[in-house]
């Protein structure tokens, strides 16, 4: 006879066994073994699985949304840079208004 058949449900002891948890190796009935990823897991295992790819799935949204608040303050510390740069660039002239006088002589 196999020895899993001989085996009882760790949570319902009146129960035989009709399998085996992959990751705690416990011996548990129909209903509280599910399939997951191709394994069967134990309600247990199923939220320590579940729970680690939440966090890492939260983890991962954290650090897009850093790089992306770093990488707008980056763009817009260059656009304020090379908009100051345009603008030490215009001779004095033009901000003194000598060259607006300039152009009105000639009309």
């Amino acid at each position: 006879m196999n020895a899993l058949a001989l085996q009882k449900c760790l949570n319902h002891p009146a129960r035989e066994a009709a399998a085996r948890c992959v990751d705690c190796a416990g011996n548990f009935c129909r209903e509280c073994v599910v399939e997951h990823d191709g394994r069967l897991l134990c309600t247990a295992c199923l939220r320590k699985a579940t729970k680690a790819s939440a966090f890492r799935e939260v983890w991962l949204k954290k650090a897009w949304n850093l790089m992306q608040s770093t990488a707008a303050l980056v763009f817009l510390w260059l656009a304020f840079f090379t908009l100051g740069k345009i603008l030490l660039a215009i001779p004095s002239s033009f901000h003194e208004g000598d060259l607006w006088k300039k152009f009105q002589d000639q009309l």
